[in-house]
């Protein structure tokens, strides 16, 4: 894994892990059910993933999709590719929602509804937070 995995609490964030990518709680959550998809190869470049590191992306980006929906009941759902911190490939995955969303006892607003995410207004994740929606979460991936 990669200093990125680290940024994002790698191991104790892990929701799923492929043979190329791994999906990642993200620790500050601007809306409930952010994640990190990060590229377990070594690509500080999005052209640097291989063939079938970018075939397999449509399986991870299938399964948070299909658990975002039934944990978040999103409305839309948002990939930035940010890498400006933390330089190896990675996406943020935010779920967009109007209004508000609570999962295990957490309740967070889409503060920027409907335009683009308000990523300053993220609520950190306490550790126990953490686990929860970690648990949660990896019970509704698909498979």
């Amino acid at each position: 894994m990669n200093s990125t995995f680290e940024t994002f609490g790698w191991p104790a964030t892990k929701i799923a892990e492929l043979d190329h990518w791994a999906v990642l709680l993200r620790p500050q959550q601007p809306t409930l059910g952010s994640l990190v998809l990060a590229c377990k190869q070594p690509a500080q470049a999005f052209s640097d993933v291989d063939a079938a590191g970018m075939a397999e992306m449509k399986q991870a980006i299938d399964g948070i999709e299909a658990m975002l929906r039934a944990v978040i009941s999103y409305d839309k759902i948002n990939y930035l590719m940010l890498m400006m911190v933390d330089p190896d490939v990675h996406f943020h995955v935010l779920p967009r929602y109007d209004g508000v969303r609570a999962v295990e006892g957490i309740e967070i607003a889409d503060g920027g509804w409907p335009g683009p995410p308000a990523l300053a207004d993220a609520h950190m994740l306490t550790e126990a937070e953490t686990t929860r929606m970690v648990q949660t979460l990896s019970a509704h991936w698909p498979g």
